[in-house]
């Protein structure tokens, strides 16, 4: 391109920039002005009644998601919860008696024969250390049995893994404190 395509080039350009634009038509802001225009409050409006249902719309969820856990709800269990092998995990340990769910009260007697001195003191020890013995070996038997019904229902290489701890932690459990609630009452067995 010769030096006079190049000039002849650049007037073109430049006349079609001062016909479509002369400026913005504004001064530019301050650096004040313009954080001042993006400012956003950190934590949400100020405004009291907005606030107000706010709160309320959080607490009517969360009491949703504990009904709904208590209820057993999948939608609303946790990670651990979850799933079709839980529970039936859940189910069978609801469904038996357990010795350790009877763990606490019998520690609480033992904590009242400790203060009575003399031979009581040394058979509530025994006692309780037996009773404590006893409850690991049912936790133990429960997991065989529990490993044997997973292993037929579900298939052995498809068993979810932790389920032996996770049947041990709620048998340990006072049955009315167990979360998810139960949902079956004591001799009816999940198929």
């Amino acid at each position: 391109m010769s030096k006079k395509d190049a000039a002849d080039a650049a007037g073109t350009n430049e006349q079609d920039t001062t016909d479509e634009h002369v400026g913005k038509g504004r001064p530019t802001p301050s650096r004040k002005q313009a954080q001042a225009a993006n400012a956003r409050p950190i934590v949400g409006s100020k405004d009291k009644t907005l606030q107000k249902e706010q709160r309320k719309q959080q607490a009517d969820a969360r009491e949703r998601a504990r009904l709904g856990m208590m209820e057993g709800d999948e939608r609303f269990l946790t990670a651990r919860d979850r799933g079709p092998q839980r529970r039936f995990v859940r189910d069978y340990v609801d469904a038996r008696w357990n010795v350790g769910e009877m763990l606490i009260p019998m520690m609480l007697v033992v904590l009242v024969m400790t203060f009575i001195p003399g031979v009581v003191q040394v058979i509530s020890l025994i006692v309780i250390w037996a009773f404590v013995a006893l409850a690991i070996l049912d936790a133990f038997l429960l997991g065989l049995k529990l490993k044997r019904l997973l292993g037929t229902k579900f298939g052995v290489d498809k068993i979810q893994p932790g389920y032996r701890w996770y049947a041990a932690m709620r048998a340990f459990q006072f049955r009315p404190l167990r979360m998810p609630k139960p949902q079956v009452k004591r001799g009816n067995r999940p198929s």
